[in-house]
């Protein structure tokens, strides 16, 4: 057994909660190391390098969001389902904006295709939002277009209010609501190509 119980398991979790805590810009494998008692040679028995520990962070998030979703959307359809799946998608983002934020860091290409094919790990919020899509009945490439749209507007949102830049006294829970329901209105007369 490794030096103080190190797993990857371990070392992604840990990374995961530094992200939110401090940011995902703070996480090294230095602070880790201090975080685990070691030294960053003992993490790098475990993973490669900086960028693939935040890369397993991504993945991490990207699984525990898609899986929240999924639970959300369960049994539901259209409208309904994606205001469920809006909803679990930003309430993710609220609780963790480390891990959040570690999942709009850019991947390689590759692995980013392999993953939107549902081949790779982190292919299952590919599938949830596939499955919730599947209401609007929308082909391709309308349905990539769409999904655009969609993962734009919710991370803009977010974003927006999470650095605090709805300063207008409109109720932004109000907005959010209004916006769901302007692309639910959007998906349903979406112009086919």
């Amino acid at each position: 057994m490794a030096r103080a119980g190190l797993t990857v398991d371990r070392i992604v979790q840990a990374a995961a909660e530094m992200a939110d805590e401090q940011g995902v810009e703070n996480v090294s494998v230095s602070a880790l190391a201090r975080r685990f008692g070691v030294r960053d040679a003992s993490l790098y028995s475990h993973i490669r390098s900086l960028a693939d520990l935040r890369r397993r962070v991504a993945l991490k998030a990207g699984d525990e969001q898609a899986g929240r979703i999924a639970e959300a959307v369960a049994g539901r359809a259209g409208r309904d389902a994606l205001v469920a799946f809006a909803n679990a998608y930003r309430d993710y983002a609220r609780e963790h904006p480390g891990r959040y934020a570690a999942m709009q860091i850019p991947v390689d290409p590759e692995a980013a295709r392999l993953v939107a094919e549902g081949r790779a790990e982190g292919s299952r919020g590919v599938e949830v939002t596939a499955a919730m899509m599947r209401a609007y009945d929308l082909p391709d490439p309308d349905l990539t277009d769409a999904v655009r749209l969609l993962r734009s507007t919710f991370h803009g949102f977010i974003s927006l209010e999470a650095n605090g830049a709805f300063g207008h006294p409109r109720d932004v829970q109000a907005s959010w609501d209004k916006a769901l329901e302007a692309l639910h209105q959007l998906l349903t007369a979406w112009p086919r190509t």
